[in-house]
């Protein structure tokens, strides 16, 4: 497949698939799935003489499988399946199964900026993680929180690096947990771990830590920063720099500090999700100014505009425009944009997208059983049964659309200042 700058970015409207109607030698079929460049749609079919299969742009795979689950599409347009064969679990790639196999495997990941494709596994009580079908050559009494790093050359899981007896506090509160690279641990231990996160060229880890019961902080590559805090959140690094930021709590109030320095005075009753823009001079944060309060902070300056509900975070990629959601009482959803709620009011709304070029804002979101998509504030003219995430064209100009409507699936190209 290829990369958004060589799709089809012609305006106007196609056809995927014109007909959603069961085939006969099939059971039931799962959710439909399409491709990030809306040319192919995939779903997961239970058939009647048994196992299960996937149709892809209404075609099945040439081999079943006994059971499949975790259908997703890979950023460059792959349809991957977890099935199982004779009892033993592992992923298919467009129908082609790797040649290892496991006791159990979940949680397929793609990496952001490559091709690798990864899943957590368990293989005689033992856990690790699978990339492009070779497993970690070491593996852990347990293993979570698995990621990749952006050009899916590297991957890590914190990982449990002893046995520990039911009830053991002692042994557990020595420390058993700890952070593997590519199968290799930190020779450092703690209380717990989590959350950990690669750096922009893969080459170092930062992850949460608590060392006691009591106190947290923040490890790189196994090296507790010498500050110590109440409580701490998941570190990023600085795309630019290779800093790593964290949101820290001091004295009851949260903010982010950087390598151990506090960058954001801890005056909020919450701060997390930070995020950094590509070029790495901005931040932003979702805060909580007040109890129960929330809204985002951009380089530890807060927006006017408070919700019982930020989430969703998003940058442009030199930071002038920060996009969230914001919601009351879990049902009433905006679309915030630089400090400012757009017009409408949705039963859900889903993350913002933001254009490369321009700062054009596109989201999905629906309103009784309909949905649809709004962009700059504006809903589009149709309104779908589904619709999925929208992408924007390399220079801005375009909006591409992923819709099922009407027993169909549509794939539609509209210029955004028409949109």
């Amino acid at each position: 497949m290829h990369p958004p700058a060589l799709w089809d970015w012609e305006s106007g409207q196609r056809v995927i698939l014109a007909s959603m109607e069961r085939p006969e030698n099939v059971a039931w079929l799962e959710e439909y799935h399409i491709s990030p460049d809306g040319e192919r749609v995939a779903v997961l079919a239970s058939l009647e003489e048994g196992g299960f299969t996937a149709l892809v742009n209404g075609e099945a795979w040439e081999n079943p499988f006994e059971k499949a689950w975790c259908p997703r599409f890979s950023p460059d347009g792959r349809f991957t399946a977890i099935v199982q064969q004779d009892g033993m679990w592992t992923l298919a790639v467009d129908g082609e199964a790797w040649e290892e196999s496991f006791d159990f495997m979940w949680s397929t990941q793609f990496a952001p900026e490559g091709e690798a494709i990864a899943a957590c596994i368990q293989s005689g009580g033992e856990y690790g993680l699978c990339i492009d079908g070779v497993t970690w050559e070491t593996l852990y009494e347990n293993a979570s929180q698995c990621v990749l790093s952006a050009d899916g050359k590297a991957s890590a899981a914190v990982v449990q690096l002893a046995q520990l007896k039911p009830a053991d506090i002692e042994a557990f509160k020595k420390g058993v947990y700890g952070v593997a690279v590519n199968g290799q641990s930190w020779d450092a231990n703690f209380m717990n771990c989590w959350t950990p996160a690669f750096d922009a060229k893969g080459e170092h880890v930062a992850a949460q830590v608590r060392l006691n019961l009591y106190d947290y902080s923040i490890a790189v590559d196994g090296k507790t920063w010498n500050e110590i805090y109440g409580c701490v959140w998941e570190p990023r690094f600085n795309p630019a720099t290779g800093k790593v930021v964290a949101p820290v709590r001091l004295n009851g109030r949260w903010g982010l500090a950087q390598d151990g320095q506090i960058i954001w005075e801890p005056r909020f009753g919450q701060c997390w999700q930070q995020i950094f823009s590509p070029d790495g001079k901005n931040i932003a944060a979702i805060v909580a100014p007040d109890f129960g309060k929330f809204t985002v902070a951009v380089n530890g300056k807060a927006w006017g505009v408070t919700f019982p509900v930020v989430t969703d975070l998003v940058i442009c990629r030199e930071g002038a425009t920060v996009a969230a959601l914001g919601c009351v009482d879990n049902a009433d959803w905006q679309v915030l944009v630089n400090g400012r709620a757009w017009a409408g009011v949705w039963d859900m709304a889903w993350k913002p997208v933001i254009s490369q070029v321009g700062g054009h804002v596109a989201a999905k979101v629906s309103k009784g059983k309909r949905q649809t998509i709004v962009v700059d504030g504006r809903a589009f003219a149709r309104e779908f049964d589904q619709v999925f995430d929208p992408t924007f064209s390399p220079d801005g100009k375009k909006l591409l659309i992923r819709g099922i409507d009407k027993g169909s699936v549509v794939r539609i190209v509209a210029d955004v200042a028409q949109a």
